[in-house]
């Protein structure tokens, strides 16, 4: 057996917890609480690595690359999570963010034992996807030892792709194949190596911030609006009304008046407003400003 110092720290056991279970059941939520509010200063402590990150993928996107994420596992239904709100919240095409995950579909709602232990798989899986060197890799394995990660990782470094591993365990931050490593030490979980936890916290906070960070750089958040908004449903629909009305000054049923000439975009549909122009003339003036709406109207308001 492992001495504890050469365990990951997500397998050491808390001595806070280690009579949850006689505990009642408000003590038992104050105490998995009390966990929790260790988790953002420990993110907090990465940010500068966060942001590093976030610069290498903004590069990688104006280049024409893709993001991917890789992970076994709740890290794997996390960088999924993630991938699959971008569409909808940012308005990019599937392929730009794209979510790994070890054993394949299947593995998002049931367990697909020995997914992650062959690192053949990880290469393989970033090899079927035609990973460049225009792409960035994430790497996400709470424990740092995942097997099915680390051959993903080394793969994309071998073909040029811009890596980043996020991991919780100052152990596994040596050896990490990727060029950024992402390490929040969130200490041991309340249940033994149960990574769901404050680890799976942690990653969704960093993720959160990557894709959320790059979209800001990449000009599809104006101020806090989320301007390029796929409208897939009534209360997206609805979101899309109240920020051109918002942004324009318009009545409700002018924005959708403008929003219907728009084709439901709502980057061309403030542009067409502000610079009196016509859909294909306000697409014209997005692409040649970078698709940043402030560039776009900045002298017009």
């Amino acid at each position: 057996m492992r001495e504890r110092n050469q365990l990951p720290i997500t397998e050491h056991s808390n001595p806070r917890s280690k009579s949850i279970d006689r505990l009642s059941t408000r003590e038992i939520v104050e105490l998995i609480n009390a966990e929790d509010i260790l988790v953002a200063p420990a993110v907090g402590k990465e940010r500068l690595k966060i942001a590093a990150g976030v610069d290498m993928i903004v590069e990688r996107f104006q280049k024409g690359g893709r993001l991917f994420y890789v992970g076994a596992g709740t890290s794997g239904r996390l960088g999924v999570l993630d991938a699959s709100e971008c569409p909808p919240t940012f308005g990019v095409k599937p392929m730009l963010v794209q979510g790994i995950i070890a054993g394949g579909k299947r593995a998002l709602v049931r367990a697909v034992e020995g997914a992650e232990d062959i690192a053949n798989d990880g290469a393989r899986a970033i090899t079927k996807r035609r990973v460049c060197s225009k792409d960035v890799v994430v790497g996400i394995a709470a424990c740092g030892l995942t097997p099915y990660v680390r051959g993903a990782l080394k793969q994309a470094k071998k073909v040029g792709a811009g890596t980043i591993f996020i991991t919780c365990s100052p152990q596994a931050v040596m050896n990490a194949p990727a060029d950024i490593v992402i390490n929040p030490v969130v200490g041991p979980e309340v249940i033994t190596g149960s990574t769901r936890m404050k680890a799976g916290t942690a990653t969704k906070l960093v993720l959160n911030m990557l894709t959320t960070t790059a979209m800001i750089k990449m000009g599809k958040v104006y101020g806090n609006l989320m301007v390029d908004l796929n409208a897939t449903n009534n209360k997206l629909r609805d979101r899309s009304q109240r920020i051109v009305s918002q942004m324009t000054g318009l009545s409700k049923a002018k924005a959708v008046k403008l929003l219907a000439y728009a084709k439901g975009k709502v980057k061309p549909a403030i542009v067409m407003h502000f610079r009196k122009a016509d859909l294909p003339q306000a697409i014209a003036i997005l692409d040649d400003c970078g698709q940043s709406l402030r560039n776009a109207i900045k002298e017009r308001r």
